[in-house]
Formats: structure tokens, C-alpha cells, sequence
């Protein structure tokens, strides 16, 4: 009694009606594990000896089981109060750990008696060593020793909790529990200066305001931030601090600084770092910036000259304008007295520099130099100024007056200095002496410096030839002089020219080399000989003596010389009227020229033209003939008339009937000075214009292919040959240019890219100023047929006859380019086809049900690619639902939304109706039942029943009937709680290659959770499996790496998160080749067609073939009486589940339904690859098996 009472305050009276609810599902399921026994026990009787071995092993299992589960009942009767009690060895105890690490939880008890289970916040994690639910949890121990530690893997914010330790009573053992906090730190996400990345400049103005604002996100516990000034902590009169939780369970911490940012402040660092338990210190979360401060630059001086220092002209100078500071560093321009010279400048951190080079001249004297800094933040420039003192010394001196002057004469001369610094002094030398009565005068040059200028008069003395002038400019202080000197000439006049070479009245031939020669003597100074032709100066070779002066002309003689005269003048400076001598040629000369005249200039057949010839000038006069072809025509009208030159002009005429074939013909003018025995040639051709006349075509008619490019191309004979093509088209005009799809170039008409719309007569105009003639072409454009129309919502009753169409366009097009086909039918049996006005019928006679589907009508011209349709008949047929394993079968969770499907073919559409126990549904008529429906193609339709927030009682068959008015059908789909998936229906083998296998598999019912998919393999006379997990969403795999020419056995198995399916008997097999295709690399897949090697039997022997089939007969043998183990089991466990999910008052939970690993595990399968093929299973870490596979 005292015992009993010790339970009364630690459980409370909902955890004691619990307890006995478990207490009585654990002696219902003994009693069903007894009828299970017997039930095995009779069917054993009947087995063979093998099977009797295998079902030894199941019963030795479930005997364990049941000692199991009767050592944990409470028994009924009194036990003694002074047993030991339960206690805890080892308390669990508060713990804190970084997200993302491990979590273990400790809970150890002495005297283990009770049953053990872990809570969080309150909710229960369940008994089993995995906690459904929760993937990352797992407990982990042994009962005998009573370890029950929690592991919490890749802890996260979520398993931030309170946990509890929970034992529950037995055997008068009080009800122990113990609590322990998991506190989760997380390091905070990020870091940042809020507006501005890391390392980011801020560019701010000279005392402006600035805040910068961290941001240290998404951390548990909240961080702290510091800040820093440089490597220095920053600890300001002020700051603003805030901390959110910005999602739950993570806070956010914000740091404000308000600055006002001085010149001391520009390149300085601000650094915000974040301070947390879970940051490492030698990874610090740091975010910085640098602050650029912009302020106006200092002053700007200048190096290198010094006012009042003086430079001579040609020295180098080299100005350097400096200024410090400033952000951004100074801009520095040079200007010369106003006008900018140099805006190049340079910086070195907040130094600027700006220099500017030169070589002193003459204009720098005088010259202001200016300086000016600024930056964007200089309200106006700063300035800093030099004047240049420069000494230069004249460059040259010029003496201006006459240069020449008879004896006597009285000349004037004038000396001027280019600018000097200071002003340069002159001096003059008149015939060798030096004169001093002279004028001085100095001015200031613009230039810079002064000009000086000096005035004298000299006197022309007798029997001298010259008078030379000169003139000194000399710099006293910088002692250079220049000096320039002038000549004055004294005048004399020549002797009169002769000229020789040549005698008057001599003939010379044209064309022959003639020399004139001109001699004057005496005159200062000497004669200046010029020639002329006729009034027209001409040059001349001239040499000059001591005391004469000679010209020479080389005469190459030609018509012009004929009659002309050559004079030869003589002057200087002392004549006022020139002196001269002349001479008159005679020349003989061929004519040039010969020029032919036709009349009139047009010609045309059939009028009589005049050809006539015209010699230039000749001398003496030439001899006209005409020829053609090398043959002397006569001619009429020889006349002469005098000519150029002194020459004579000669004119020779024939006359001519026109024809059009004499278009093109030449004619030749001959034109001959017998004397010289040259003559001239000149050809005409006649041109005789006639409208177009068209080359005929080898064909009126030009064919082309849609799409493809044409031409068509005319010639014509024309003169003018200049023809106008016009290109038309029922009246309307093709246009000019490539721009367009259809153009005309000239003669062609042209097609760059055909349509079949471009058929038709062309009409091409050739015209010229003639006429014009016309031609028609005829354009035929073939294209691929296309359907146009098929018929459509062709329904026909059973045994009517249905016809279906199918409009084709193309040319050519013809019955022969249209068929029906369908695969897998007999065309020949009930179908014949007809065709007009391009559309192809086919009639099929006596529809019937088999006949529903495509029929395809395919169009091939041979143009083009073939086009093909599909036309769909229609016979109506009663309701046909779909009987696949999927459809027959739905799963959901209770409290979920169920969805039962049912597909079903018919024509017309059926009507869906579903019930549940004979009763139609109320569909839509209330919140629990909705349906949805849904058109698959033409034929199938699919009826979707909701069922909303599922309750036990939901759970069964329901009745979905599909109906038209040619009948009804009526399956049954059943609604299921969720559960483990059933085995994929097959494997079948889709592809192999020397290295790799690709395989198949028909998913069977999915338990109403998205199924996963697993493939083992092993070589054939191997026991060790290998494993590899399918793709998600995919229903087949590729299996590489495999031994080339080896047999391998392939099965696949279906698993979700609530457990997994048995895997499908070891019977797809496959050989892999022998060697991978010289095309490609060994680890490459074949693309051949699906192949299933197979071992050939090929010429065993009869003992071979026997011992194989027995294998065959054993194995199928093995899996029949397996399968039967596993259905049998399968329905003990879903009746008990239903029964105990429909008794009143009764709660379906995770605890008291979910499927154990170890039970889904250890099945009559599983036993017999645990011991016959060496493989190891491990349950403790989570539902799914861990496999060893040991490679071939």
C-alpha cells in the first residue's frame, strides 16, 4: 500500500490513464503474437524440410519477441515494497552548445524498471530510439545498463528547449523524471556598416555631419559591438545601442555613431567588431571603413625664381607651384600673363605639384607667371605670382634702301635693330669708312626690350661697279654684336643682241631639233636676254661672260613654228627701252588630226547617210582616201581651204544606204603628206539605232521550290543598248532593287526566297528611245504538302460507318501523296480512302470499340518533308476505370486532407458518383466531401475525391462508379492510414554496356508518402550486395563502374519516411559486355537498345540444363514462401491498426502505430540475407539500414 502511494505525486491522474492504456495495447498485441504462433505453427506441418528451416528461424524470433513484451508487463499480484527503487545515476544537467554542433543530452538510471522517454517543452518524444518526427534526434544506450542519453545532431535555434528525462512505473517502482535546459548560442550572420561595404571609402564634407550606423544580425544571445578609431577603441561621449529580435529566438544589435569629421580625420579607419560567445578570437566579425574628408587645399607657393633675379634669352628655366593638403589634392594651373600655359599636375598623397619648364625668351621679359590652387571645396583660387626679368641681345639688324643708283646719285639708308634688353647701339661703314654724322633712336618693342634706328645718306661715286653699306647693332652689356650688310649697284646699258643659228627661208621639217642663239656684250650691270615667240616670252639657256651675256632655245619644230617669229630682247637696269633682234621660220608639217562627220547624226534603216572626212592643217597639203576592211572605197567631194599655220585643210565624202545589219560596221579615213611621208588614220563605226528585239528563251516556263531562291533571266539586242526592263504581274509592277522578296534587275526577275502565291505569268517590257517589244514568262512554285483541316469530334455509334478527312495543300499534289496509317492496325480490313479537290478521305466500316484512336494522315510530295496529323474516331463504349495499383489505392493522415482517385476511358463523358457503404457521398455539399474533376485527352477523364480532415471512421473502401448512357462500371478505392510503401510492381533492364547497367522499375503504392527508391546488385556468384539510392523523381538509374563481361542480379526496394518495403526477388539479371565500342571512352555509357544478357546454353549438356531449372524452381520456391510471410503479417498488422484506431475513446499516435524499424526489418526475407549473404544491420542510429558492401 505504501508503495502504491508513493506513485501519487509524481504522476498525475491523465499520465496514470495513459499508462494503462499502454499497459493494455501491450497485452493485446501478446495475444495476437500468440494466434500468430499457432497460426505459423499448422501451416509448418505442411512445408517442406527447407521451409521448415526457414520458419524455425521466425519462430525462435518471435519467441524472443513475446519474452520481451511479457517481462515488461505489470504484473497483476502484490510485489514486495522493499525492492530497490529507480533512481537516476546520472542527472541531466543544463547544457549550451554552438548551432551546427552535437548536443548529448546525458540520462543514466540504477534499477531501471520503468519505461523510458524524453520530453521537450512539454511533448513527448516517444519510446523508440528514433523519434519519428524529429531526424536529427536519436537516443542512444543500452537498457541493461540503463544509458538513455538524447543526441541532438546539427543543433539548431529550434532545439533551443527544456528537455525532461521521463521514467515511467513498474513493479512498484515510482515514476522518476529530471529536467535539463539546451540552450542553443548562434554566432551572429553578418556584420556591417549599414549603406557601405567593407573597406568602402565615405567620402564626407569638412564638418558635416555623419553617422555611421553596425548592423550585427541574427545572433543568440545578442552580441556586443565595439568600435574602434583606427587599431584604437573608440569610446565616444554618446552612442546609440539597440537590440531586436528581429525573427525568433535571434536578435539583432545596433550601433550609432554620430561624427563630425575634421582635416585630422581624412584616411582614418572606423571599425565596428562584433562581440559573441561563439566567434572565435582569432577570426574576429569585423566591418570597416575609411573616411575621406574633403576640404579646400593650403596655399600655393613658388620655387625656382626669385623675384628681381634676371635671366639671359636661352637659358632654362624650370617653375615649380607647390600646395599642400587638401582633399581632393589641389588642382594647379599655370598662366602667363592671364592666358593658361599648363594644367598637367601631379600628387603624391595630399602634396601637389605642378611644374612648368621653358627656355627664356625675349617675350618672357616682363612676363607675369600666376599660380592658382583649388579643389571642389575652394570658394575661389589660390594664387601665387612671379614677374620674369629677361637680357637679350639683338638677333639681327636690317639696312633698308635702294640697291641700285646711277653715278651721282644721292642715296638714303636706313638701319634698324631687332628688340634688344637693354637697347642696342648702332654703327655704320659706308665704301670702307666709318661714318659718324648719322641719326640714333630707341623705342620700346612689344616684343619685349627696345628696337634702335639710324638714318644716313651716301654719295654714288664714278668707275666703281658697287657701293657696299654696313651697319653694326651692338648689346654693350651682354657685349654681342650682329652685323648686316648692304650693296648698292652702279648702272651701265648693253650693247644691242644678235642672234645666230638659223637662216630665213630655210626649210625644217616638223618634228627636227632647231637651236637659236642671242649674244649682248658690255652694260653693269650685264644684259638681261629674253626670247619671245611670237609677242610670247619663251625660256631660255643663259650664260654670262665677264663682259657678255649669252641665251640659248632648243626648238623641237612643230606646226606652230610654221610662219612664227623669235625675238630676242636685251636690258638692264640703265635702259628704259629694250634692245632686240628677230627671225621668221618655215616649217613643214604633217596633219594632226583627222576628223569624220556623219549626216545626219542619227542613223535608222533605210535612210542614205553622208560620211564625210576632215584633214586638219598641213603643209604641204595632204591626200585624202576611205577603206573598209582593208579595202579603198572611192569618194566624191575632194576640197581644200587654207589652214592653220600657214597650212592647208582637205575634206573627202561617200555616201550610204543604212541597214540594221550595219550596225557596228567601221569605216577608216586615210590622211598622207607625201612629202614628210606621214600620214593619219581616223575610224568611225556606225551606229544605227533599232528598237529591242528579245534572244528567245530556252523555255517560256520556269519551275522552282518554295523556299528555295530563282532567277529568270532575259537577254535582248538593243541600240541604244541602253534597254528599260519593266517586269509586271497581272498589272502590277515587280519593283527594282535586293530590298524586296521579288525584284527586278534589269533583264532578270528574281526570287530569293519562293512562295507558292509568286505562281503566275510574268510579263517583261523591254524598251529604248527606239521601241519596245514584250515577252511573257510562266512561274511554277512546287512546295511540301501541309494539312490544312481534319476532321474532328468524329463520334460514330457501335457498327455505323465513320468516314474521316483530311485537307492537304502542296504541289504537285495528287492522290498517291496522301496515305493513312496507324501502327499495330490492319488498314487492309475495314478502311478504304477516296480523294477530291485535295482532301483524302478514309471510310472504315462496322466501328467498334477496338477501333478508337488516331488514325494518322500523312502527305509527302517529295518537295518538301512529309507532314503527318492524327485524327482521332471516336466510338462510343461504356466506362472503363483504370485498375493500376495507384489508382486503386489512397493514403492519408488523420486530421489530413485525403485524396482518392479514378480514372476512367468512356465516350460520351461519364458521370462520376461515389458512396461509402452502399450510401452516395454528399458531394459539395458540406466541408468534408469535394470532388475534382478533371479532362486527360479525348477519352480519359479523372474523378478526385476529397475527403477533409481525415477521421478514423474514414478509413475504407469507397465505391467510385463512372457511367454513360452505354453503361456503368464500379471499383473500389480505399482510403488507408499512411504507411510504408508497397514493393515497385517489376525491374526490368533498359540498357547495358561493358561498365554500366541502366534499369527500370514500376512503382507500386507509395503509402500516401513521396517514395524513395533503392537498387541492390551483386555479381551472380557473389553474396555481398551493393547499394545505390535512385534520383528523386525518377523511376529508373544507372549503375556504372561495373566489371566488363560479368553476370549481375539486380533488385530495387521503396521506402519513405515511415519505413521501407521488402526488395523485389533477385531475378533481373544482366551481362555486361565485353568490351566498351572503340568510339568512345571506357567509362561511357552504350546508347544501343535495351539488351538482358543472358548465359548461353549453347552446347551444354542435358545435366546442365536440369541443374538450372531446379535452381530456378528453389529460388521461386523461396521468394513464394516468403511473400506469403509478409502478406500474412502485412494483414495482421493493418486489422489490428483498424481495430484499435475505431474502439471509442481511443487516440491513433505516432507511439502507438508507426511502424518499428526493427519489426519492418527482420522479416522471413531479411533473415535469410542476414545469414546467407553476410550483411549487417544497425537500428540504433535511425529507421533506415545501414549495409556493408564488399566490392567485387
Amino acid at each position: 500500500m505504501a508503495c502504491n502511494m508513493a506513485l501519487n505525486p509524481v504522476l498525475t491522474q491523465e499520465e496514470a490513464h495513459q499508462q494503462q492504456q499502454q499497459q493494455h495495447l501491450q497485452h493485446q498485441e501478446f495475444q495476437q503474437l500468440q494466434l500468430q504462433q499457432q497460426q505459423q505453427t499448422k501451416w509448418q506441418q505442411h512445408a517442406t524440410k527447407r521451409r521448415r528451416c526457414h520458419q524455425h528461424w521466425i519462430k525462435n524470433l518471435q519467441i524472443l519477441g513475446m519474452a520481451v513484451i511479457a517481462l515488461s508487463l505489470t504484473g497483476p499480484g502484490p510485489a514486495p515494497c522493499h525492492a530497490q527503487q529507480q533512481k537516476f545515476r546520472t542527472t541531466p544537467h543544463d547544457l549550451q552548445v554552438l548551432e551546427g554542433a552535437e548536443a548529448m543530452m546525458r540520462c543514466e538510471v540504477t534499477n531501471l524498471a520503468g519505461a523510458v522517454q524524453w520530453t521537450k517543452d512539454g511533448f513527448a518524444l516517444g519510446f523508440s530510439a528514433v523519434i519519428p518526427g524529429f531526424p536529427r534526434y536519436s537516443v542512444l544506450g543500452d537498457r541493461k545498463q540503463g544509458v538513455y542519453n538524447l543526441r541532438i545532431s546539427n543543433a539548431s535555434i529550434n532545439d533551443d528547449a527544456e528537455y525532461q528525462c521521463q521514467v515511467g512505473p513498474a513493479r512498484l517502482n515510482s515514476a522518476i523524471r529530471a529536467n535539463a535546459k539546451l540552450t542553443v548560442i548562434s554566432a551572429p550572420a553578418s556584420i556591417e556598416i549599414k549603406g557601405y561595404a567593407h573597406n568602402s571609402k565615405v567620402e564626407v564634407r569638412e564638418n558635416q555631419d555623419l553617422q555611421l550606423k553596425c548592423i550585427v544580425a541574427n545572433a543568440k544571445p545578442a552580441a556586443q559591438i565595439v568600435w574602434y578609431r583606427g587599431n584604437v577603441e573608440y569610446k565616444p561621449e554618446k552612442r546609440d545601442d539597440l537590440v531586436e529580435e528581429a525573427i525568433p529566438k535571434r536578435w539583432t544589435t545596433t550601433s550609432s555613431l554620430k561624427l563630425k569629421p575634421g582635416p585630422d580625420d581624412d584616411y582614418t579607419e572606423y571599425t565596428c567588431q562584433a562581440k559573441h560567445k561563439a566567434l572565435s578570437p582569432d577570426m574576429p566579425m569585423r566591418a570597416t571603413v575609411q573616411l575621406s574628408v574633403l576640404y579646400p587645399p593650403g596655399p600655393p607657393y613658388i620655387e625656382g625664381y626669385s623675384q628681381g633675379d634676371t635671366l639671359r634669352r636661352g637659358q632654362s628655366v624650370e617653375l615649380m607651384c607647390r600646395s599642400r593638403g587638401g582633399n581632393p589634392p589641389a588642382q594647379l594651373i599655370w598662366y602667363k600673363n592671364g592666358s593658361q600655359i599648363r594644367m598637367a599636375y601631379r600628387t603624391a598623397g595630399r602634396l601637389s605639384e605642378n611644374i612648368y619648364a621653358f627656355t627664356a625668351e625675349a617675350g618672357d621679359n616682363k612676363a607675369r607667371f600666376r599660380c592658382e590652387a583649388s579643389n571642389v571645396m575652394s570658394q575661389t583660387p589660390l594664387k601665387a605670382e612671379v614677374d620674369l626679368s629677361v637680357l637679350f641681345a639683338p638677333t639681327h639688324v636690317t639696312v633698308m634702301g635702294p640697291t641700285e643708283a646711277r653715278v651721282g646719285d644721292i642715296v638714303p639708308l636706313t638701319c634698324t635693330t631687332a628688340p634688344s634688353n637693354p637697347p642696342a647701339e648702332i654703327k655704320w661703314m659706308v665704301g670702307g669708312r666709318q661714318v659718324r654724322n648719322t641719326t640714333f633712336s630707341k623705342t620700346i618693342s612689344p616684343e619685349g626690350g627696345w628696337t634702335s634706328t639710324s638714318n644716313i645718306t651716301a654719295i654714288v661715286e664714278p668707275h666703281k661697279r658697287s657701293l657696299v653699306v654696313i651697319c653694326h647693332g651692338l648689346n654693350m652689356q651682354l657685349t654681342e654684336n650682329v652685323v648686316s650688310t648692304h650693296t648698292i649697284n652702279v648702272l651701265y646699258p648693253p650693247a644691242p643682241p644678235l642672234i645666230s643659228g638659223y637662216i630665213e627661208g630655210q626649210i625644217i621639217p616638223a618634228g627636227s631639233v632647231q637651236k637659236l642663239l642671242c649674244v649682248s656684250s658690255g652694260g653693269n650691270p650685264l644684259a638681261t636676254l629674253t626670247w619671245y615667240k611670237n609677242d610670247k616670252r619663251i625660256n631660255s639657256v643663259i650664260r654670262a661672260a665677264d663682259k657678255s651675256v649669252s641665251a640659248e632655245i632648243t626648238i623641237l619644230a612643230n606646226v606652230t613654228d610654221n610662219q612664227a617669229q623669235y625675238r630676242c630682247e636685251a636690258s638692264n637696269s640703265a635702259t628704259e627701252i629694250p634692245l632686240f633682234q628677230s627671225t621668221t621660220l618655215s616649217v613643214h608639217f604633217a596633219p594632226e588630226t583627222v576628223k569624220i562627220r556623219i549626216e545626219p547624226e542619227e542613223l535608222r534603216p533605210g535612210m542614205q547617210a553622208a560620211i564625210i572626212c576632215d584633214s586638219s592643217s598641213s603643209n604641204p597639203p595632204a591626200k585624202l582616201s576611205w577603206w573598209k576592211d582593208g579595202i579603198p572605197i572611192e569618194g566624191i567631194n575632194n576640197t581644200s581651204k587654207p589652214g592653220l599655220w600657214g597650212g592647208t585643210v582637205s575634206t573627202l565624202e561617200f555616201r550610204v544606204n543604212i541597214t540594221q545589219e550595219m550596225n557596228g560596221v567601221v569605216y577608216t579615213c586615210q590622211s598622207a603628206n607625201e612629202a614628210l611621208q606621214r600620214s593619219v588614220h581616223e575610224a568611225v563605226s556606225l551606229d544605227v539605232l533599232y528598237r529591242p528585239k528579245f534572244v528567245p528563251p530556252p523555255s517560256s516556263t520556269a519551275v522552282g521550290v518554295e523556299g528555295e531562291s530563282l532567277q529568270v533571266a532575259l537577254q535582248t539586242k538593243a541600240n541604244p543598248t541602253a534597254v528599260e526592263y519593266k517586269w509586271t504581274k497581272d498589272g502590277a509592277t515587280i519593283p527594282q532593287g535586293g530590298e524586296h522578296r521579288i525584284f527586278a534587275d534589269g533583264g532578270s526577275l528574281n526570287f530569293s526566297r519562293l512562295h507558292r502565291d509568286d505562281a503566275g505569268v510574268y510579263s517583261c517590257s523591254a524598251s529604248n528611245t527606239q521601241g519596245k517589244a514584250m515577252l511573257n514568262i510562266t512561274v511554277v512554285v512546287e512546295y511540301g504538302t501541309s494539312i490544312k483541316t481534319v476532321s474532328e469530334n468524329i463520334i460514330v455509334n457501335p457498327g455505323e460507318e465513320a468516314m474521316l478527312s483530311c485537307s492537304v495543300e502542296g504541289k504537285p499534289l495528287t492522290e498517291e501523296h496522301v496515305k493513312w496509317e496507324r501502327v499495330g492496325y490492319d488498314m487492309t480490313v475495314k478502311t478504304s480512302t477516296t480523294f477530291a479537290n485535295g482532301t483524302s478521305y478514309l471510310h472504315l466500316k462496322d466501328a467498334q470499340r477496338e477501333d478508337v484512336g488516331n488514325f494518322r494522315c500523312v502527305a509527302d510530295n517529295r518537295v518538301a518533308n512529309p507532314t503527318n496529323r492524327d485524327v482521332l474516331l471516336v466510338v462510343k463504349f461504356a466506362p472503363e476505370i483504370t485498375k493500376s495499383p495507384t489508382m486503386m489505392r489512397a493514403a492519408s493522415g488523420t486530421g489530413e486532407r485525403g485524396r482518392l482517385p479514378c480514372r476512367a476511358q468512356a465516350s460520351p463523358k461519364p458521370q462520376f458518383i461515389w458512396r461509402q457503404d452502399k450510401k452516395d457521398l454528399p458531394i459539395n455539399r458540406t466541408y468534408k466531401y469535394e470532388v475534382e474533376e478533371r479532362k486527360i485527352d479525348s477519352l480519359t477523364y479523372e474523378s478526385t475525391l476529397i475527403v477533409d480532415k481525415v477521421a478514423p471512421a474514414d478509413y475504407g473502401a469507397y465505391e467510385c462508379i463512372a457511367r454513360n448512357e452505354l453503361g456503368e462500371t464500379i471499383e473500389t478505392v480505399r482510403l488507408e492510414i499512411t504507411s510504408q510503401p508497397d514493393p515497385p510492381l517489376s525491374l526490368n533492364i533498359l540498357n547495358v554496356t561493358h561498365d554500366a547497367v541502366t534499369v527500370a522499375w514500376t512503382p507500386g503504392f507509395d503509402g500516401g508518402l513521396k517514395a524513395s527508391y533503392r537498387v541492390r546488385y551483386r555479381i551472380v556468384d557473389r553474396e555481398q550486395y551493393k547499394y545505390i539510392d535512385g534520383l528523386p523523381n525518377s523511376h529508373k538509374l544507372t549503375i556504372a563502374g561495373l566489371r566488363m563481361d560479368t553476370l549481375y542480379l539486380f533488385s530495387v526496394m521503396a521506402w519513405n519516411e515511415l519505413g521501407q518495403s521488402a526488395y523485389l526477388p533477385d531475378l533481373t539479371r544482366a551481362q555486361t559486355k565485353e568490351a566498351p565500342p572503340p568510339s568512345q571512352p571506357a567509362s561511357s555509357l552504350g546508347g544501343g537498345p535495351p539488351t538482358t544478357s543472358q548465359t548461353p546454353l549453347g552446347g551444354t549438356s542435358a545435366m546442365l540444363l536440369v541443374g538450372v531449372g531446379a535452381g530456378i524452381v528453389v529460388v521461386l520456391l523461396n521468394v513464394f514462401v516468403i511473400g506469403c510471410c509478409l502478406h500474412k503479417r502485412n494483414e495482421k498488422r493493418l486489422k489490428r491498426v483498424s481495430e484499435t484506431t475505431n474502439q471509442p475513446g481511443k487516440t491513433a499516435t505516432i507511439e502507438m502505430y508507426a511502424p518499428s524499424s526493427y519489426n519492418d526489418t527482420v522479416t522471413g526475407e531479411t533473415l535469410s540475407s542476414v545469414s546467407e549473404k553476410s550483411e549487417s544491420y544497425s537500428n540504433e542510429g535511425g529507421s533506415q539500414p545501414e549495409y556493408i558492401a564488399v566490392s567485387p
